[in-house]
């Protein structure tokens, strides 16, 4: 077994090694009672339009804090991962265009910027303190871009808030009315208040003569978010404190990527992300990302957002924790093997003109957005020639090192959450659940 104190020796041998982080993540505390009434929240069908999907049904704690599926279906089906099941009385249109992201150590404050392609970040400049898609009609009160990102499924009607007018939510999303008197947020938190055992609990955070606004429920979902699913206690984590020991062949990993493999040049620090946006030519399957009017499959990623074209197909670099928890991998889950992940990097161009349908999990349903785009010769040579990786050299016993290495980061004490999946919810509303 390599010893924590021979390592750093090997990494400094190596000029292209990444540093090595340190394990100083900071965690603001939280308050109970609000994280206690954002668990319930959580689980909660009720801040959906047709009162079928909660946050939990993309987001749980059985698949990784995701949903273990390449794209997910949203509003028109039920059940959680592979056994999600389209309802045939009220169909999803297509599949959620971008994989459902993990929720890991999203309390510790270097994470201030959200989603695949970052449309929504913290922002002292602006009014609210958030840089969001709504610009100025951006409402006030929200704790942090954690709380805002947690609130912007509701307003999709592919994800929470139903298809075209079938409630009052989608109804109002489709008039352009989400925020303000009557708008969609304010419908939800109408719902929630109207809920006694909410109205008391929010009665404990915010006041018992303060009306529930959705801001305060964006904040509770963020407190819990924040306390639920810190997972801060891995291997490598002790081995970067004190110095514990790595098992031999995560500790060649480690030599691997901050070395040779250069992983740890975009997933650095502690959480393995540099937070930033980066384009490897990673496959574009499902129906892309588009506006209503538009009729292209492709999602170009930070692109959409600056409008630039040096940032078409960059997303942003996710984190690694519990990564062999959360498949499948990618902005859209093009992969649902680990391994196949890690050696698309050895050389993405190679890897997306080679691209198979089995690489990816789907749950229920066939839908012609599925493969489309990867069918057109134009399009995918435009995401290889945005491809900013150089072709690495790897073994099969160093690719396995480095698999190794990812394992070392699974916190396996905080993988179930530290309250769990409550039983029942306020609203009395079914929750999704896995059959076994």
């Amino acid at each position: 077994m390599l010893t924590a104190a021979f390592l750093p020796a090997i990494l400094a041998t190596n000029a292209s090694a990444s540093p090595l982080p340190k394990a100083d993540a900071t965690f603001p505390a939280q308050d109970i009672a609000e994280v206690e009434l954002g668990w319930q929240l959580f689980y909660d069908p009720i801040l959906s339009g047709n009162r079928s999907v909660a946050c939990a049904t993309c987001h749980h704690p059985d698949l990784g804090t995701s949903d273990g599926v390449s794209l997910g279906l949203g509003d028109g089906a039920t059940g959680l991962g592979l056994e999600r099941k389209i309802d045939a009385s009220n169909p999803p249109e297509k599949r959620i265009p971008r994989n459902a992201p993990a929720l890991w150590n999203l309390g510790a404050t270097e994470f201030t910027v959200f989603f695949h392609d970052g449309r929504l970040e913290d922002d002292p400049t602006r009014p609210s303190g958030i840089r969001t898609p709504l610009g100025s009609e951006m409402e006030m009160g929200f704790d942090n871009a954690l709380a805002a990102q947690a609130m912007f499924p509701v307003l999709s009607g592919d994800e929470m808030a139903g298809h075209y007018s079938e409630n009052d939510v989608s109804q109002a999303v489709r008039l352009g009315q989400l925020t303000g008197p009557g708008g969609a947020w304010d419908i939800l938190a109408k719902r929630v208040e109207a809920i006694p055992a909410y109205r008391a609990a929010f009665d404990d955070v915010i006041g018992a003569d303060a009306p529930i606004k959705f801001h305060h429920i964006a904040n509770a979902l963020a407190a819990f978010i924040a306390f639920e699913w810190r997972a801060d206690a891995s291997a490598f984590d002790a081995y970067l404190r004190d110095g514990t020991p790595l098992a031999a062949d995560a500790a060649a990993g480690l030599d691997l990527f901050y070395g040779k493999a250069q992983c740890g040049t975009c997933h650095a620090g502690q959480f393995q992300t540099d937070h930033g946006f980066h384009a490897i030519a990673l496959p574009q399957i499902g129906p892309g990302k588009a506006a209503p009017f538009e009729r292209h499959n492709r999602d170009v990623g930070r692109g959409r957002v600056t409008g630039n074209e040096e940032d078409f197909y960059r997303f942003r670099t996710p984190s690694l924790r519990n990564i062999t928890q959360t498949a499948p991998y990618g902005h859209n889950g093009a992969y649902t093997s680990l391994e196949a992940m890690v050696r698309h990097h050895l050389d993405p161009v190679a890897s997306l003109k080679s691209y198979a349908e089995a690489h990816t999990t789907y749950s229920d349903g066939k839908f012609n957005t599925d493969f489309k785009l990867m069918q057109d010769d134009p399009e995918v040579i435009e995401i290889a020639a945005a491809n900013e990786l150089s072709p690495i050299d790897l073994t099969d016993q160093e690719v396995a090192h480095i698999l190794a290495f990812l394992e070392s980061l699974t916190d396996y004490d905080a993988i179930q959450g530290r309250l769990g999946v409550p039983e029942s919810v306020p609203s009395g509303l079914p929750m999704d659940q896995l059959s076994n």
